[in-house]
């Protein structure tokens, strides 16, 4: 068993152990309130939106240290990818989450299912597009639910006068899985996923602090991952070191999203069509089989398409992406992550009819864009003729023309990293000035 498990494991028995007394009637509430608010509650999130709910304890004493323990050790040891320098600065947020509410007692934790599409791992994707997790198929997810979790708040705040509230939506740093394990809302999966055992791991956590005391609900106490290794076997860049560990230095989701200046080039071919995220891992888990997805406008795709028009993405400039994307998480990527992206795909899946966008990615200002262009253009040479040899000729072309160190890098591997061609028969393709 890996030590992660272990620490699964031993935190399950110790939330066993502290919530197996029968618990003391909350000072905030009436005791013969108590049966009426929560049914209250449970209408109040249903009618605002919400899929389901459940109430954490914020009392230091209640909490088990190792989740934390746990947390500092995986940032120590590297794994925390490109978001490592915001997670180590905000860690003692995440140490005692009672700074973001003075005086907070409670935290009411809300899961919004989102999946609003089959689950099909293996689905082609059409050529010339990239693939987009599920969550950012439609509108910005953080607009919503901040809304909704605003409501709530003044739900709240009415229905138990003199309280006070604070919501949001992955905002700030908070160990929002730790405290929906907590608050019932599923068991932490091999994938690192919280998983509901009636609804699967396609929802978002959305948190409400409170400084009344709640009544808390009891967190899921088994393991239902069983044997199972599906999420571990599935994932392209083997991101999982063990069992509830990632390495997020090797997530397509972090390489795709989070990940600025170039992709290391081992990872490049396994991320395959996904432009934007990823959910193979997800896709895999029998859990999801059940997972009740959403008819919520705001999580339907964008004129029905799931997929990204890579050449046309190519294409845009700054103000047009921003205009094309706004309101969406695409735009968390910025244009440099997102046209780099992109690039990637296309040399992983060649298209013919995106080649002119891709070779002018080649002339782009951003030179991380013209290094993923002349890494996708080196593996178009594997392609059917006539790819390969115009994808030859316009690198040897821009190589004349590149000044930025790190792109002619990538210009050269490009041209000369095949053993089919050398240096000469590179020589012998040079064009005329006429490229295109």
């Amino acid at each position: 068993m890996g030590r992660d498990n272990s620490v699964f494991l031993a935190c399950v028995h110790t939330i066993f152990a502290r919530t197996s007394s029968p618990p003391m009637a909350p000072t905030s509430i009436p005791p013969d309130d108590v049966p009426g608010f929560l049914r209250d509650l449970a209408a109040a999130t249903a009618a605002i939106g919400f899929s389901r709910h459940g109430v954490a304890s914020l009392d230091p004493d209640r909490r088990d240290p190792r989740p934390h323990e746990r947390f500092r050790q995986w940032l120590a040891e590297g794994r925390a990818g490109p978001m490592a320098d915001w997670l180590s600065r905000h860690e003692p947020f995440r140490r005692d989450p009672r700074v973001h509410l003075p005086g907070a007692r409670s935290v009411i934790m809300l899961a919004t299912d989102h999946a609003s599409g089959p689950f099909q791992a293996d689905e082609p994707c059409p050529p010339g597009r990239g693939r987009v997790a599920r969550y950012a198929w439609g509108d910005d997810y953080h607009d919503l639910l901040r809304e909704q979790v605003n409501r709530l708040g003044s739900w709240l705040e009415t229905r138990l006068p003199g309280c006070s509230s604070r919501g949001f939506c992955d905002s700030v740093p908070f160990p929002e899985r730790e405290y929906a394990w907590l608050a019932g809302l599923g068991w932490f999966g091999k994938n690192t996923m919280l998983i509901d055992p009636e609804a699967g791991s396609y929802f978002l956590l959305t948190v409400l602090l409170t400084d009344a005391l709640l009544p808390t609900s009891e967190p899921v106490l088994v393991d239902h991952c069983g044997s199972c290794t599906a999420c571990l076997d599935a994932c392209p860049t083997q991101a999982f070191i063990e069992p509830r560990l990632l390495d997020a230095t090797r997530c397509i989701s972090s390489l795709t999203i989070e990940q600025k200046g170039p992709v290391d080039p081992g990872l490049r071919a396994a991320i395959g069509d996904r432009a934007f995220g990823c959910d193979i891992c997800q896709e895999v888990c029998p859990w999801n089989r059940r997972a009740p997805g959403s008819t919520e406008p705001g999580f339907q795709p964008r004129a029905g398409e799931a997929t990204l028009p890579l050449a046309d993405v190519l294409n845009l400039g700054e103000e047009e992406l921003r205009a094309r994307f706004r309101g969406t998480p695409l735009l968390r990527a910025k244009r440099s992550g997102l046209l780099r992206s992109a690039a990637i795909v296309l040399g992983n899946h060649p298209d013919p009819a995106s080649s002119g966008s891709l070779i002018a990615a080649l002339d782009d200002p951003d030179a991380g864009i013209r290094s993923a262009a002349a890494w996708a253009l080196g593996e178009w040479r594997r392609a059917p003729e006539p790819l390969a040899s115009r994808a030859l000729t316009v690198l040897v072309a821009r190589l004349d023309l590149e000044t930025d160190a790190a792109v002619r890098e990538e210009l050269a591997a490009a041209i000369y990293s095949h053993s089919a061609v050398s240096s000469t028969s590179a020589e012998a393709s040079r064009p005329g000035p006429s490229v295109r």
